[in-house]
């Protein structure tokens, strides 16, 4: 789980308080990874995390810590851009450790593809971090499998993670799947094989973005959206479950094992996802194909 994208640099009381209420909602719901980055309201949210572990330092034995870096925000001098040089990686993460009064990472995640830098000076940098135990695993986070074999050659230990933003409101890494040899299959903005290369090499599958920011659960957006309400809140009744734990079945469903990630600090949503993690999905597989056709509004192939 992620605890969001604090606003501002000047962190209260009211701040602490929201940040151990869903620190606690998720326990409560048997959430114990949480998942941050160093650009995440400019640190603020490793901050407020480090704060809470500094009041209860007892509750680092009983999660795992995972971040990521390589983003450079822009400022007013310079556009956004990637950044994965080994000096930067480790300037980054020691910024990572202080910030959340931790000695280690459970896991490191590469935030996004830095086509500048060499495959050969990032796996070196992930290699050492690892051997001193500044980080207990590595991965990555929106790179495809070419990107990942690359990497891999350069980096001793196993790349354990991959996180990428999947779900029923980005499907592209489940349509390609089924658009083969058909003119759609052009329009698919996700490298195919990707998903199968991760569950062939044993790459975990992380779901950014997993909640749709609530597209399908009170806050429609889209053409459509609304549609897939209605079947959510149906099967949910179905199943005597919520909405978010059936839209997170759907995705868990999936034989590549995904992991949502959940980004928010409100511990009423974080409460309603908990029977996605207690228990595996009890969506039929008729059921499943209907919420997939009604999110993608068109039969399938």
């Amino acid at each position: 789980m992620g605890l969001g994208r604090w606003d501002g640099e000047a962190l209260g009381a009211a701040d602490l308080a929201r940040a151990e209420a869903a620190i606690a909602a998720a326990l409560d719901a048997g959430i114990t990874r949480f998942d941050h980055a160093d650009i995440y309201g400019h640190g603020s949210a490793e901050s407020i995390f480090g704060e809470v572990l500094k009041r209860a330092p007892e509750l680092r034995a009983r999660i795992q810590i995972q971040s990521k870096c390589g983003i450079r925000l822009a400022t007013a001098d310079s556009p956004q851009m990637y950044d994965l040089r080994a000096g930067t990686i480790r300037a980054r993460v020691h910024g990572i450790l202080e910030r959340l009064g931790t000695d280690n990472l459970d896991a490191l995640l590469l935030h996004r593809p830095d086509p500048l830098t060499p495959p050969e000076e990032i796996g070196a940098a992930l290699t050492g971090l690892h051997d001193e135990g500044v980080v207990r695993s590595v991965g990555v986070s929106n790179m495809s499998a070419a990107q990942i074999t690359a990497l891999q050659a350069h980096t001793a230990p196993r790349l354990v993670v991959n996180q990428l933003e999947m779900g029923l409101h980005r499907r592209a890494w489940l349509e390609g799947s089924v658009l083969v040899n058909t003119p759609a299959s052009a329009d698919v903005g996700f490298p195919h094989g990707t998903v199968e290369f991760c569950r062939a090499e044993g790459i975990e599958l992380q779901a950014w973005g997993a909640l749709a920011n609530g597209r399908f659960t009170g806050l429609p957006k889209e053409p459509g959206d609304d549609a897939v309400a209605t079947l959510l809140g149906e099967l949910a009744r179905v199943h005597d479950t919520t909405p978010e734990t059936v839209l997170l079945w759907w995705l868990q469903q999936h034989p590549a094992g995904i992991v949502p990630v959940i980004g928010t600090t409100n511990p009423a949503r974080i409460a309603a996802c908990r029977e996605a993690g207690a228990e595996p999905s009890r969506l039929t597989h008729e059921e499943w194909y209907a919420v997939w056709a009604t999110a993608r509004g068109a039969q399938l192939p």
